[in-house]
């Protein structure tokens, strides 16, 4: 049989699968840990929450929550055509130039930061701290990340 931890009171064994302390709201104070909410999807009929833990960021930085309709990544959205000829190839090394000295990050860390963005709407303060990154490289990453998106003024 299980004990508590905090108060070494036996536990009732359904508790003792989850959790290794007791119902007590002394116990449930000292030991309990805040769960991070996010939302995953919104719509007329019902709002879709998920507990953010290990295996839920991995899934969201994969991509797995993402609308493919209002995605930015090339990976799921539409595909962008590549100008052909001669000046395709000095336009791209001109965008590489100026990208090079602005962007420290991965595209990974980009599109994490995004998610966190989009469907969390977490704050950038937040983001940055979950990233490892200051908030001004983060803001950099989400400014570059949607300056690709449609223009929605008719939206």
């Amino acid at each position: 049989m299980a004990n508590c931890v905090t108060c070494g009171d036996e536990l009732h064994p359904e508790r003792a699968e989850k959790y290794d302390y007791c119902t007590k709201p002394e116990c449930r104070a000292r030991n309990a840990r805040p769960r991070t909410i996010a939302s995953i999807g919104v719509n007329k009929a019902a709002d879709q929450f998920i507990v953010l833990d290990d295996k839920t960021s991995d899934e969201m930085a994969s991509g797995r929550y993402l609308d493919p309709r209002r995605t930015t990544s090339g990976r799921l959205g539409h595909q962008r055509r590549r100008p052909t000829g001669r000046k395709a190839g000095a336009d791209q090394a001109r965008a590489e130039v100026r990208a090079t000295p602005m962007q420290t990050w991965t595209q990974d860390e980009q599109d994490l930061a995004l998610a966190y963005d989009i469907t969390g709407k977490l704050p950038i303060e937040e983001i940055a701290k979950r990233l490892g990154r200051d908030q001004t490289t983060v803001a950099r990453m989400l400014v570059a990340a949607k300056a690709g998106w449609p223009d929605r003024k008719g939206a």
